[in-house]
């Protein structure tokens, strides 16, 4: 199902999700407000009865408070559907809202702030799920009123046209109220975002906050939007207040301007005591519509938090085609004419590729040259602006998700596991080839079990498999609680990319924690041990492109050059690009300096070999200052 647009449509799947529940309630609240305007009429005939000395006064008193029993325990049973009903719509709001984010590109996603994405996933949509139950509520409080008044019209007509004279200053106050608050429920919220953003990164650079001795500092920072909240929230409970005190002295006239009619016409005989009585509870239940203010206030909430949760569901999903990829492929990469815009600016500008099956490549290039978004098209975590991506001659965009994420592996500088309590080392490797190693698919997959014996060589080929047997369960080891460093990390990341049957892997910065030895051991494996595909990498070292079979040169968006490393290390200019913290040699007298960017290349037909001797023997040179 497409997630809906907007604030409103997002409420109005909540209201027809919740559908059941909400009309529960909606029918108990009907039934408690039409018990509650049956009592005054009951109480006032036993009333008269009584008066007038006639039989049957103790039936309606029986009547009466049989009715109020039952208005009790239907109000109890409200309030348990009303929390009901929040629950399940605040779960519908927030799985469309994580639904949108996880189907999303890369790209789209990746500029939203942590903190605030957790407080619109959190705050918002528990506060947007209150929308339906609100609206019942709602319902409920105009109708005891409408009913009330429509009791006052049938004891006495000029009851009711007193009340309804005062009807219209009640509506101006409901809408000044609703207005105002809409405004400072918005500002309130998005302050309240912007603190959690703030809070996510200082935690998220906690360590360089504490070494730094900026703490002081960065507590300022996260805080400073806490004025302007504290405002809004000010502003929002005063305009509350004023409501309510506007309210406090009309409903009370109101109500004594009904039973001062009805007292003049009950000394006029125009009706009895019981119904002086039943007059003066109906105007009470009347003025009960002020308490509209209550639910009213509750959906201009829930809206102004759907605008924000609605932000997340309404993000454009990735699509999908039917298509698959030709047996016995070998991960043939092409990319061609390939345009990818950023916030104004060319993040990659007609790159044209072609990397044949079974190939390593090296992605290079100055920090912002466009290496990572080079393997975020690569592998279809994000689309580009134009051009198309191929794999094996197939377009990646007419791929189905399944065949898609079986066919690209991916590994990062960070990588995150499933923390979740029964989560393995081992069940954590399988994920990379879509199902669980040593146990039964999911019902309905048509994948086979992953055998172990496939992930234990991946691990080897990650250099991970001797870190793993040490911990205390081996590769049966919970994850959660288990504390590894930066480089066992990465390296259960690179099995995890090793362990599928992918064929095209992509390591975007995989390595940068791995010492140079282990570093090595990677590669090796990469180019030995694993079965036949296309290795692409982000590449920060000297020997990394050295041992690569061709090395793609970005700059500023641009292929410059896709050459082998051993001959693009005669350019300074790409010498540079690893020692970044050494000035190119300038031209001397008589030479060529040979600065100027190389005019682009014809697409680049990269067949797949090993490194030679000579690449293989190149010292590592300083990283990148990412």
């Amino acid at each position: 199902m497409a997630s809906p647009t907007g604030s409103d449509p997002l409420l109005r799947g909540a209201v027809r999700h919740t559908a059941g529940s909400t009309a529960l309630l909606l029918l108990c609240q009907v039934a408690a407000a039409a018990c509650s305007l049956a009592v005054p009429a009951v109480t006032g005939r036993a009333l008269d009865l009584m008066l007038h000395q006639r039989p049957g006064a103790g039936g309606w008193l029986t009547w009466a408070a049989a009715l109020i029993a039952a208005e009790l325990a239907l109000e109890t049973a409200a309030v348990l559907l009303t929390q009901l009903t929040n629950a399940r719509a605040a779960g519908w709001i927030r799985h469309r809202a994580l639904t949108g984010l996880l189907g999303t590109t890369v790209d789209r996603a990746a500029p939203l702030p942590g903190g605030d994405v957790a407080a619109r996933l959190c705050v918002n949509a528990t506060d947007s799920g209150t929308a339906p139950a609100a609206l019942a509520n709602a319902a409920s409080c105009v109708l005891v009123p409408v009913g009330a008044l429509v009791a006052l019209a049938l004891i006495d007509p000029w009851t009711a046209a007193v009340f309804v004279a005062g009807l219209p200053l009640l509506v101006l106050l409901l809408r000044t109220f609703s207005r105002d608050s809409s405004d400072a429920v918005d500002r309130y919220q998005q302050a309240q975002g912007t603190i959690a953003a703030r809070l996510a990164e200082a935690m998220d650079g906690s360590q360089t906050i504490a070494a730094a001795g900026t703490a002081r500092r960065e507590q300022e920072r996260i805080l400073a939007p806490l004025a302007g909240m504290a405002r809004h929230g000010t502003h929002l409970w005063l305009v509350h207040g004023r409501a309510v005190a506007r309210s406090g002295v009309l409903l009370p006239l109101l109500t004594t301007a009904v039973v001062a009619v009805a007292g003049s016409r009950l000394a006029a005989g125009q009706v009895s005591v019981g119904e002086l009585l039943a007059a003066s509870r109906y105007a009470a239940l009347a003025a009960g519509i002020g308490g509209i203010a209550a639910p009213l206030g509750t959906l201009v909430r829930a809206r102004s938090a759907a605008r924000r949760t609605a932000e997340l569901a309404d993000l454009p999903p990735m699509s999908h085609g039917e298509a698959s990829l030709p047996a016995g492929g070998t991960g043939r990469l092409e990319l061609r004419g390939v345009r990818v815009e950023g916030e104004g600016a060319a993040l990659l500008t007609d790159v044209t590729l072609t990397i044949e099956g079974g190939s390593t490549v090296a992605v290079v290039g100055r920090s912002g040259a466009g290496k990572s978004t080079l393997a975020a098209v690569a592998g279809r975590l994000a689309d580009p602006d134009a051009g198309t991506v191929l794999v094996d001659g197939v377009d990646v965009a007419s791929l189905t998700r399944t065949r898609l994420r079986e066919a690209i592996a991916y590994a990062f500088a960070r990588p995150v596991f499933d923390d979740d309590a029964g989560a393995t080392v081992l069940s954590a490797l399988a994920a990379g080839a879509g199902a669980g190693a040593g146990r039964d698919p999911a019902p309905g997959s048509d994948r086979d079990p992953v055998p172990a014996a496939r992930i234990h060589r991946a691990a080897r080929a990650a250099s991970a498999d001797t870190f793993i047997r040490l911990l205390p369960l081996g590769y049966d080891t919970p994850l959660a609680g288990t504390p590894l460093s930066g480089g066992e990390l990465q390296r259960l990341g690179l099995a995890r990319a090793f362990a599928g049957q992918g064929r095209l892997i992509i390591l975007d910065d995989a390595t940068s924690s791995l010492d140079t030895a282990t570093e090595r051991q990677v590669e090796r494996a990469l180019a030995t041990a694993l079965r036949p595909c296309t290795k692409l990498i982000v590449a920060h070292r000297v020997s990394t492109a050295a041992r690569a079979d061709r090395v793609i040169w970005l700059e500023s968006g641009r292929v410059r050059r896709c050459a082998p490393h051993h001959l693009l290390w005669r350019d300074p200019d790409y010498r540079a690009v690893f020692l970044a913290q050494t000035p190119a040699p300038t031209a001397g007298p008589g030479q060529s300096g040979d600065t100027d960017p190389a005019p682009a290349p014809p697409p680049a037909r990269i067949p797949a070999r090993q490194a030679g001797p000579a690449e293989s023997a190149a010292l590592d040179g300083p990283r990148e200052d990412r």
